[in-house]
């Protein structure tokens, strides 16, 4: 009986470390004893004093975002594709035109003007090819200019000619809306200029919440995001659309991790431009009372390097909520996107599942000894 005494005695020594009971995470004395020497990400630790509040709840500084893509460009150049209308004006000695109307065989005289319309598409070269003139450069020329060029190229072949240039169909001058959008498509950029706001619109709004709506605007080769309730109308990052444009929007929404001695661990959303620690916790019903640790909760997060090209950096804040102050402090702690808020469970619980360990134990030797009584 002494031996199995021994034995019991041996395994409530063991079971007296921490590490060796189970547990929902770390101690508070856990999280201090691995940031000292088993600290393989090498997290920073700190703890929410005002100064450090206050710096929390400031918005981070906003990223370049779209504003990175800005450039000058213009949106009533003729680029291949397009289909045009050209209205060619004579008077007396026509070219394109008989007296009567109609197109001109080979010209006809009459005293009062008459107009032709001749449609052309501009081809892959960015060329049209007109009768009498051959082929002339379109691409890249505004319809006024591409008028003057053909009016030159009648000279001495028509009389007075006056030539108008539309654009009927675009094919170069446009954008592209996708993703998460209530109307994707393709659209027509016009002379009032658009911009990414105009063409989140144009295809009937985003399906999510701005705050969780995250637009990509591909120029060229190059690529920007920005979260679209961080686009002003008419800011800095709702650039003037270019022809070719696309703009994308994604359902990204924004979250936070719930971890620990919690009632509820879970991942919950923002659903709102701003959440602090205080009201997370209040999502998620605070802190267990049965086994978590007030003056232990946490804020893990990955902040950005100060340098530039540099992987972000741990960091992990406690708030002393044993402490009346530190629910102020909390109502400041601003969350960001991917924080995790971890719940330390209370030293107590460990000494408390010893016992219960040791009672399971001792159990059979009691009934042994009262049934040999």
């Amino acid at each position: 009986m002494r031996r199995g005494l021994g034995a019991v005695t041996g395994l409530a020594v063991a079971l007296g470390g921490c590490a060796s009971v189970p547990n929902v995470g770390p101690t508070r004395g856990q999280v201090a004893a691995d940031h000292r020497s088993h600290n393989l990400t090498g997290f920073a630790l700190a703890e929410v004093t005002p100064d450090v509040a206050a710096a929390l709840s400031q918005s981070p500084a906003p990223a370049p975002g779209l504003s990175a893509l800005a450039a000058d460009g213009r949106v009533d150049l003729i680029g291949p594709g397009d289909q045009l209308a050209i209205d060619v004006y004579e008077v007396g000695v026509a070219l394109f035109a008989r007296p009567g109307g109609g197109p001109a065989a080979g010209g006809g005289f009459s005293p009062s003007a008459q107009s032709t319309t001749l449609a052309a598409a501009v081809d892959a070269d960015g060329r049209i090819t007109l009768p009498f003139i051959g082929r002339q450069q379109a691409a890249g020329r505004t319809p006024a200019e591409l008028s003057r060029a053909i009016e030159q190229a009648l000279a001495g072949l028509s009389q007075r000619p006056q030539v108008s240039v539309s654009v009927r169909a675009n094919a170069s001058n446009v954008f592209f809306v996708s993703g998460d959008v209530r109307q994707p498509g393709r659209f027509d950029l016009g002379l009032p200029r658009l911009r990414v706001l105009d063409a989140v619109a144009r295809a009937g709004g985003p399906t999510a919440a701005p705050s969780d709506s995250v637009v990509r605007l591909t120029r060229g080769p190059r690529s920007a995001e920005a979260r679209l309730a961080d686009v002003a109308a008419g800011g800095a990052q709702d650039l003037l659309l270019l022809p070719g444009d696309r703009v994308e929007l994604f359902n990204r929404p924004r979250t936070f991790l719930v971890l620990g001695a919690s009632d509820r661990v879970s991942q919950q959303p923002f659903g709102a431009p701003a959440v602090t620690l205080a009201e997370a916790l209040a999502r998620t019903g605070g802190p267990s009372e049965r086994v978590a640790d007030p003056a232990a909760i946490y804020v893990f997060r990955w902040t950005p390097a100060p340098e530039l090209n540099q992987p972000p950096r741990p960091q992990v804040w406690r708030v002393d909520l044993k402490r009346a102050d530190g629910y102020f402090l909390a109502q400041q702690v601003a969350l960001r996107d991917k924080d995790l808020v971890y719940l330390a469970p209370a030293r107590v619980n460990a000494i408390a599942k010893v016992a219960q360990i040791l009672g399971q134990f001792f159990a059979p030797v009691a009934v042994a000894r009262s049934v040999a009584r």
